[in-house]
């Protein structure tokens, strides 16, 4: 099965904070995403609402719950109490937890599984317990034994960090190593019974590789690429052209 698509709308949220004005509308943004085809919206609420605000959350439920109901809703964050509070007033179908320092511009790091697992357990029981399935950002470094931790945590799916491989975009050679890791870090997932998920610097150009090599993929959440290529395309054609690279027929 092709991989689905779910639009980060961070790169939106943070162009409309430039100011104190309503546009670009983020939920407008998210509707037209979602009608060209987009499986689900993906937001990460950071402390600093330095692009999507708290406020958004209950807008992008409601759009989603009203007018798209088989859409899915991806909260992603650092599970500090204030988070997990979030999560659960909002309810989204999935969680991806990430460990991120609040400061860092953006996630560049997947969890240390070993050193973290208590931690993590305590949070997966705390969101699955509310149905919210779980995903953990992980490094795609190959690492089977930290997958098999990942599983142990009791969380559904990872999300590989494919930043690595989207910043080889002038380098072959080292893109398709990056490839090979992720994909091992991939079979060990689905040798754990994990599902995979994937995000960080994709594009048009590179998803066909990262989906041939791991067709399993279930997911991949993609902003800052899209985001810019919808200057260019629109955000309509440019959501069909991301679910065609995803492998969908469009």
């Amino acid at each position: 099965m092709p991989a689905k698509l779910s639009v980060n709308l961070n790169a939106i949220a943070m162009l409309r904070n430039r100011r104190d004005l309503p546009w670009p509308d983020v939920a407008r943004f998210g509707r037209l995403a979602l009608e060209a085809g987009a499986s689900g919206l993906t937001v990460h609420p950071r402390p600093d609402q330095r692009h999507i605000r708290f406020s958004d959350l209950p807008v992008l439920r409601a759009l989603i719950d009203d007018d798209f109901p088989h859409a899915e809703f991806n909260i992603e964050g650092y599970p500090t109490e204030d988070f997990l509070v979030l999560c659960e007033q909002t309810e989204p179908e999935q969680v991806t937890l990430v460990p991120d320092d609040p400061s860092q511009a953006t996630s560049d790091h997947g969890w240390d599984f070993r050193k973290h697992k208590a931690f993590l357990t305590e949070t997966v029981v705390r969101l699955k317990s509310k149905g919210m399935r779980v995903s953990l950002f992980a490094d795609g470094d190959g690492d089977a034994e930290a997958a098999a931790v990942a599983r142990e945590t009791g969380a559904d799916r990872i999300e590989l960090y494919t930043g690595p491989y989207g910043g080889c975009f002038d380098n072959p050679d080292k893109a398709a190593q990056e490839i090979e890791l992720l994909g091992r870090t991939a079979d060990a997932a689905f040798a754990c019974g994990l599902d995979v998920n994937g995000g960080h610097d994709l594009t048009v150009a590179n998803l066909p590789a990262l989906m041939k090599r791991i067709p399993r993929l279930a997911e991949v959440s993609i902003g800052h690429g899209l985001t810019a290529d919808a200057l260019e395309y629109g955000m309509a054609e440019t959501v069909r052209r991301f679910r065609r690279a995803c492998g969908q027929t469009v």
